[in-house]
């Protein structure tokens, strides 16, 4: 088992910054690898960005050169740098895990049904 536990969501203005970080608890379930998903308001939960133990990431196209997900393995902590940010990121972030995992080939998965561990999710409010 992990438990996951996001923070940082706020309210901002378009083109500022945010950082959003998840820690997890002690696994029980092996390593882990982690991820950031959203939920927009009346839409499905999507993938954002992704890293895995070995230091491989993987972003959405719509958050690509602007996000930048890292993993501290050493804490099993998962952060989130967003930059010039938009109102389209608006949503509920959503922190998640699965373990047994050291490397994902040849990208992480930003795909839901590759994770089973979810945190609470943090929202990020964007303002024209």
């Amino acid at each position: 088992q992990v438990q996951l536990a996001e923070s940082g969501g706020g309210s901002m203005q378009a083109g500022e910054s945010l950082k959003l970080s998840c820690t997890a608890s002690k696994s029980t379930d092996g390593t882990i690898c982690m991820a950031w998903f959203r939920q927009a308001p009346g839409k499905e939960r999507e993938g954002v960005a992704g890293t895995d133990r070995e230091g491989r990431t993987q972003y959405s196209s719509s958050v690509r050169g602007r996000f930048t997900v890292s993993q501290d393995n050493a804490n099993d902590t998962l952060t989130l740098q967003m930059n010039s940010l938009d109102p389209d990121d608006t949503a509920m972030y959503y922190c998640a895990a699965r373990g047994r995992c050291r490397a994902w080939y040849p990208a992480p998965s930003l795909h839901i049904r590759d994770y089973v561990y979810w945190g609470q999710g943090t929202m990020v409010t964007v303002s024209a």
